[in-house]
């Protein structure tokens, strides 16, 4: 089965949202306005997509270290290894500044990216894994751009 599952398409879609909100509030001044009228600082702009990009790539990690579960012996060891690094890769290459921060975590996405079809090849993610994986990835990626540029 390589279609991904309705549950899985629209939780991670909805996933896109404070992506999609800060990208938006960088474009648009006025509803930069209004967030941080309404909402505050921490949800608008590069706040929302820098501290939230820290905490997907972190939740990320969690995921691939799931996948590993499924391994046995040095293919496990390495599962493991390999599932902690988007995690500490938010940790230690978010500072410098918004414009360094989102071109790290853009970079940080994808190698995620890299890592999710090295685990989906050694058939440890499911099958429809890689299709939902590069279409967020792509989206998260385009979010970033306003941020960087």
């Amino acid at each position: 089965m390589t279609q991904i599952p309705r549950s899985a398409l629209i939780l991670g879609l909805a996933g896109l949202l404070p992506f999609v909100w800060g990208a938006l509030t960088i474009v648009f001044p006025d509803l930069a306005f209004w967030g941080q009228a309404n909402l505050g600082g921490r949800f608008i702009g590069p706040y929302v997509q820098l501290f939230y990009g820290a905490v997907i790539l972190s939740f990320m990690s969690g995921v691939l270290w799931g996948f590993a579960t499924k391994a046995e012996g040095r293919t496990a060891t390495a599962g493991y290894a390999l599932s902690v690094i988007p995690a500490l890769w938010a940790f230690l290459m978010t500072g410098g500044g918004p414009t360094a921060a989102g071109v790290n975590l853009i970079v940080g996405f994808l190698g995620l990216l890299m890592l999710d079809w090295h685990f989906w090849k050694l058939g440890l993610a499911p099958a429809w894994w890689m299709h939902l994986r590069v279409l967020l990835t792509a989206i998260v990626i385009i979010t970033y751009l306003p941020l960087v540029f």
